[in-house]
């Protein structure tokens, strides 16, 4: 025996409109998939500089090629082959151990580059003239240290340059190099271009290790597992000067390069060469 069964009449528009809308809603998407041609979409997109090692020795691999970044610009290896490091620190307020890295970078003659923030340079003034008087490059962190790829306008992006070079002016008397490393090295290509037309050298790195965390230092073992290995030619290396570990281990870390053949350049040598 059949029963007859009954659908509510709201139920049945429910499931008619919910028909509907699907149909609307495939038709109108597969006439907005493509964006046409007329609209203009900021394509600026935020990038983490990042490094892997796939080889120990060899140069690792980055989020983008070389010859890809030189193109704006930017580097982060040398790629000549030759046994040279290039020694940076990031240096975004005072922890007491700049003074002891700067005497070790004496001992062994090494000219390094500092990238610094404008809070530093306020409060340090004496430790970035030591910098300025020795011969080390001091390069452009920006002034607040801001992420930099969500400013799009390149007024601001500008100002934040600029600001850094003349307190930096102002406080040594010398010029600011014209090296730039995007802060905690977040950048978009739209950033990259700026900076180059600002008459900049975007910096990265090719090596670096977990070294700023001022209440997880890493023991000297550590550290070294991960620099001596890893170290390659034309290696632009990372350090942070807020790093007791990096204050000790220097003296013997340099010292152990050295015996390995390295030598050390300035970014002045490596950009001058590109």
């Amino acid at each position: 025996m059949r029963e007859n069964i009954r659908i509510p009449v709201k139920f049945a528009v429910s499931i008619l409109l919910l028909c509907l809308a699907y149909v609307l809603g495939w038709t109108f998407a597969s006439y907005t998939y493509e964006k046409p041609d007329d609209v203009s979409v900021s394509a600026s997109t935020e990038q983490n500089w990042g490094l892997s090692f796939p080889t120990p020795g060899q140069t690792p691999v980055g989020n983008a090629t070389p010859e890809k970044m030189a193109e704006q610009n930017a580097y982060y290896v040398d790629t000549s082959g030759e046994k040279v490091i290039y020694l940076t620190f990031d240096a975004g307020y005072e922890n007491g151990c700049t003074a002891q890295i700067l005497d070790t970078l004496e001992k062994h003659q090494v000219k390094a580059a500092f990238f610094l923030v404008g809070n530093y340079i306020e409060q340090n003034p004496e430790l970035v003239c030591r910098m300025a008087e020795a011969g080390h490059t001091v390069g452009n962190n920006t002034y607040h240290h801001y992420d930099m790829s969500k400013i799009a306008d390149k007024a601001t992006f500008t100002e934040e340059l600029r600001s850094l070079e003349q307190l930096y002016e102002e406080t040594t008397g010398q010029q600011l190099s014209k090296f730039y490393r995007p802060p905690q090295g977040v950048y978009s290509q739209e950033n990259l271009q700026m900076a180059q037309e600002l008459g900049y050298h975007t910096v990265f790195w090719s090596l670096a290790y977990m070294d700023w965390v001022n209440d997880k230092q890493p023991t000297a073992d550590a550290a070294f597992s991960k620099l001596i290995p890893r170290i390659h030619n034309g290696a632009i290396v990372l350090l942070h000067s807020t790093s007791r570990t990096n204050a000790e281990i220097l003296d013997e870390l340099l010292t152990r390069w050295e015996e390995l053949g390295y030598r050390f350049g300035t970014l002045e040598e490596l950009f001058a060469a590109s």
